[in-house]
C-alpha cells in the first residue's frame, strides 16, 4: 500500500496543448476549463501579449496569446484553437492555444530541467521537458507566466 502510494505521488497529470509544432503542458490542477475560442474585446493600455478580457458566464477573464507571452512567432487561427482557462490564486486567465491535444500522465523519473541552449522559449517560463512515448512535451510554469508583466510590457515596447 505504501509503494502504491508513493508510486502514485511522484506522477503529474496534465493538459497537453499545441503552440505550432510543440506539445506544451500544464498541471491538471490549475485548469479550470477549455472553451472553444469566442469574442474577445480589447482592453487600451494592457500587455502586448493581453488580448483582452472575455465574459465566462458572468465573471470576466482575461485572455493572453500564450505564443505572444513565450515569444513565439504568431500561428494561424484554425477551428482547433482553444482558451485554457488556468487559475493561479487569486487570479483566473486564459490562454489561447493552437489546439488542446489531450490529458496525459507522466512520471517525475520522465521529466528534466529545461537545457538553457535548447530552450527556444525563454527558460523562466519552464518546469521541465517530459518524455511520453517518442515525443517531447515541455512543462510551462504558469506563475512565471502570469506574473513577469512589467518584464513583458517593456519587451513589446522596444
Amino acid at each position: 500500500m505504501q509503494a502504491e502510494r508513493e508510486v502514485h505521488t511522484q506522477e503529474l497529470q496534465l493538459v497537453a496543448f499545441r503552440l505550432g509544432k510543440e506539445t506544451y503542458a500544464v498541471d491538471i490542477q490549475q485548469v479550470q476549463e477549455i472553451i472553444r475560442m469566442q469574442q474577445i474585446t480589447a482592453v487600451p493600455g494592457a500587455p502586448f501579449f493581453v488580448e483582452g478580457v472575455i465574459n465566462l458566464r458572468g465573471r470576466i477573464i482575461p485572455v493572453i496569446d500564450l505564443r505572444k507571452r513565450l515569444g513565439l512567432p504568431q500561428g494561424e487561427k484554425t477551428d482547433e484553437v482553444r482558451i485554457v482557462v488556468v487559475e493561479i490564486p487569486p487570479h483566473k486567465v486564459g490562454m489561447v492555444v493552437d489546439a488542446v491535444e489531450e490529458v496525459l500522465r507522466l512520471s517525475m523519473e520522465d521529466i528534466e530541467p529545461p537545457s538553457t541552449l535548447v530552450a527556444s522559449v525563454d527558460e523562466q517560463y519552464l518546469k521541465g521537458v517530459g518524455k511520453t512515448g517518442d515525443r517531447l512535451v515541455v512543462l510551462l510554469d504558469l506563475e512565471a507566466i502570469l506574473k513577469k508583466e512589467k518584464d513583458s510590457e517593456k519587451q513589446g515596447k522596444e
